[in-house]
């Protein structure tokens, strides 16, 4: 049966969560200093007025790295529970591990060719 009582730890950990970033803006809007003169109102802080548009066209090749580091960094967010529990997998789990990173390195390779992962 759902009872509502056996969840007030829950909503009061709920309030406090919710509590804690209003209380961190508020102190640091308190404590932090506002000289707001001529330079601090303008775009860019440095003092120099900006050139040009703002809206550039970035080359596709940074969005290609970008989507190689993500599908790397999801790969060890795969592997991080497969290694904590890998004795008691066995060995089917172990091959089923060996076949996933083949698929990567397939992929891996083929953006290699590809020129995904060159800079210049």
């Amino acid at each position: 049966m759902f009872v509502l009582s056996n969840y007030n730890s829950f909503w009061i950990f709920l309030l406090l969560v919710s509590f804690i970033p209003f209380l961190a803006f508020s102190i640091s809007g308190f404590l932090a200093p506002s000289n707001l003169g001529p330079e601090k109102l303008t775009s860019y802080e440095s003092g120099i007025e900006p050139m040009g548009d703002a809206w550039i066209q970035f080359q596709i090749r940074y969005y290609m790295f970008a989507l190689v580091f993500v599908i790397f960094d999801v790969e060890t967010v795969f592997l991080y529970p497969w290694a904590m529990c890998f004795n008691d997998f066995g060995i089917a789990a172990f091959i089923e591990a060996l076949v996933f990173l083949f698929i990567l390195l397939i992929g891996l390779v083929y953006a290699w060719r590809k020129g995904a992962l060159e800079w210049s």
